[in-house]
């Protein structure tokens, strides 16, 4: 089985592959003092739970958007699973796609693993909008290459702002709500919140497409896309996963 492991600034999500069937994902808080040792304490767990065997790993990759992890990580795949990791990003190694942009070595991992994978799963031009630590919306072509895109504070980001900038603004949890005008406090703020992303989703999208100059798919993935689900015609797809899946494809790609 493969281990696939991404580190954003947030989040840290490991997941097992068997083939092209994901067996499960988990995901902690990244944290750069953890160390491999209370890693893998805290994977064996979660492995039994599911009925799972760390001894199956043969392979593993990782994508990382925080240096700091990184050695650990590595560590663990080393130390624990028997196995070299792939590290996206990596001299030599392959990916399937370029990244035309003034200066590609600055795309992060997580943005070409979702290019590959996106490029994959849906096919032709496409806008792929991440609702992670920052929401960024990426452009990939019909070949499969990156073509830049936007980066906007993330949803948690804006909502600590709030609270920490503003006196009387409390530390609000984010939710759809059922309308836009609030009656009182919270729901004004996750009113602007929630719909504030919505408009600066639809109006990013509708300005990459014209700007393009063609039509194009969206996808929307990232710990928040589940959030965004049937909430606007801008983002036609969620696929929280999709970020494990260019995992697996870049590292078969190498592989072979």
């Amino acid at each position: 089985m493969l281990l696939a492991i991404n580190a954003n600034n947030t989040n840290t999500v490991f997941a097992l592959w068997d083939g092209a069937t994901l067996k499960g994902s988990w995901r902690t808080a990244t944290e750069a003092k953890r160390t491999a040792d209370e890693y893998v304490v805290w994977f064996d767990h979660l492995l039994a739970l599911a009925k799972l065997s760390r001894g199956n790993i043969d392979g593993a990759v990782i994508a990382s958007v925080v240096p700091d992890v990184n050695f650990n990580l590595v560590t663990l795949c080393k130390k624990y699973c028997n196995t070299t990791p792939l590290i996206v990003g990596d001299k030599g190694v392959k990916l399937g796609m370029k990244a035309l942009v003034d200066r590609p070595d600055e795309v992060g991992a997580d943005r070409i693993v979702n290019t590959v994978a996106a490029h994959d799963r849906y096919k032709g031009p496409l806008i792929v909008v991440d609702f992670g630590t920052a929401t960024t919306l990426d452009v990939v072509d019909e070949k499969g290459n990156y073509c830049g895109g936007v980066i906007a504070p993330g949803i948690n980001l804006s909502l600590a702002a709030l609270h920490a900038a503003a006196a009387k603004l409390p530390s609000i949890r984010i939710r759809r709500t059922d309308k836009v005008i609030g009656k009182d406090t919270e729901s004004c703020m996750q009113s602007g919140i929630y719909w504030g992303y919505i408009g600066l989703v639809e109006g990013l999208v509708a300005r990459i497409r014209a700007e393009f100059g063609a039509k194009m798919k969206t996808v929307a993935t990232g710990g928040l896309a589940p959030l965004f689900e049937n909430s606007t015609p801008a983002l036609e797809t969620v696929d929280p996963a999709l970020n494990l899946w260019g995992l697996r494809l870049i590292y078969d790609l190498n592989r072979k």
